[in-house]
């Protein structure tokens, strides 16, 4: 029989009505003949509740503890689906990510997977035709014997890594939207939902703004070579759900020149004037920042009118952009810039697609038409297969809009 790992996030188990909308999907593949492994989140809000009980227990709480507590959620989520399977008739059992083993680093809260024990799993397809209903975003540090949380869409790299651990012919990733689309459709009404978008394009979007999956998830997809299909659990589970297929790009058969325009507002701009233009000056600026964890992303050095020295401009994410002011301040007079200015009323855009390899002229384009509406570009950086500029806030949908209708991707 093929193998199928489904991912159920927290909107679609947040209640015992939901939960059952869930097994009805199951049903329905097992019925087509799949073995069936599933992974599911917590309730909706309540890694929210836990994660407010630890706060308000100590401020300074042990982040060993503080994983205890949260993995709990899921542990809620994974009995309660095991019974309603059990209760249509469908054999069930729960497992948490320690009793497979799913083994992980030891960073409590941002937890890395390392390795997924399936021979518990296969044995229960084989003898019971068992279906395993998983918890994501969890896992064991087999040195200590502690539960770790894998941190930010933990849920939906479980499932990957689960899926690639089985052999299993697909990961299903079910949401609360029905796919991927060309952009968001809340800004665009005319944004379609893709039928395909290869591994590296999902792989830039995600890194980009697009919030359907998050970017560790598609990293061990394509790494895994695990294909992942996006669908939405709110469809009729009696029906074939439509959905995106995240793949190789060898599956599509055809692509477009641009796939998907994404944005991102967790942006800030900051600009050193008159820096000294010698050598070292750049890791004087840089390294103090990658020390304390800040990421770097658009760089651009101009010469300055003056011989000597040039202004450097760079960007971080909004929440890093005061920790970042702080921190060139104190290095100032290593550094030796003359003056500090930021902004964080900009939003970056992007345009991806693995078409733009074999096509030239795809950001020439794109920087004629923002020029036409008014749009002023701050700060450009480019890749094989996708370009983003730096605007003002104030016209992210105008530019999204602008190199949506581009492209062509308006149209169906």
């Amino acid at each position: 029989m093929s193998r199928l790992v489904m991912k159920f996030g927290g909107t679609s188990v947040a209640n015992i009505e939901r939960i059952r909308n869930v097994a009805r999907h199951i049903a329905r593949e097992r019925l087509s003949g799949h073995d069936i492994a599933v992974v599911v989140s917590a309730m909706a809000g309540a890694t929210n509740q836990l994660v407010g009980w630890c706060e308000d227990a100590a401020k300074l709480y042990d982040r060993r503890e503080y994983d205890a507590v949260v993995a709990s959620g899921e542990q809620v989520t994974a009995g309660l689906l095991a019974i309603v399977l059990q209760e249509q008739g469908i054999p069930a059992r729960s497992w948490q990510g320690w009793q497979i083993p799913v083994l992980t680093s030891n960073d409590h809260g941002s937890g890395r997977i390392q390795h997924i024990g399936a021979t518990a799993i296969l044995d229960g397809f084989a003898a019971r035709g068992e279906v395993a209903v998983i918890t994501g975003f969890q896992g064991l540090h087999k040195e200590s014997g502690r539960i770790v949380t894998l941190g930010r869409g933990g849920s939906d790299t479980s499932a990957v890594a689960v899926a690639a651990a089985l052999g299993a012919d697909r990961c299903d990733i079910y949401t609360d939207v029905d796919g991927v689309y060309t952009t968001d459709p809340r800004i665009v009404a005319k944004a379609r939902r893709l039928d395909r978008i290869a591994f590296e394009e999902m792989l830039e979007m995600a890194s980009l703004g697009a919030k359907v999956l998050h970017v560790r998830s598609v990293e061990l997809a394509m790494a895994h070579r695990v294909k992942t299909f996006v669908r939405s659990s709110f469809d009729d589970p009696a029906q074939s759900n439509q959905g995106t297929l995240i793949c190789d790009e060898e599956d599509i058969v055809e692509s477009h020149v641009v796939t998907g325009i994404a944005f991102s507002r967790d942006e800030a701009q900051l600009t050193l004037r008159r820096v000294a233009d010698s050598p070292g000056v750049a890791a004087a600026i840089f390294m103090p920042l990658a020390e304390a964890n800040i990421n770097v992303d658009m760089i651009i050095q101009v010469a300055s009118e003056e011989s000597g020295v040039t202004d450097l401009t760079f960007t971080v994410s909004a929440a890093d952009f005061e920790r970042a002011q702080t921190i060139l301040f104190q290095e100032q007079k290593r550094i030796g810039f003359t003056s500090l200015h930021g902004a964080s009323d900009v939003v970056k855009v992007s345009a991806i697609g693995v078409g733009m390899r074999s096509h030239a002229g795809v950001a020439a384009r794109a920087f004629k038409a923002l020029a036409e509406k008014g749009i002023n570009i701050r700060a450009i950086t480019t890749s094989e297969i996708k370009f983003s500029v730096l605007i003002e806030a104030a016209y992210t949908e105008l530019a999204v809009r602008t190199l949506h209708s581009l492209y062509g991707l308006d149209k169906a």
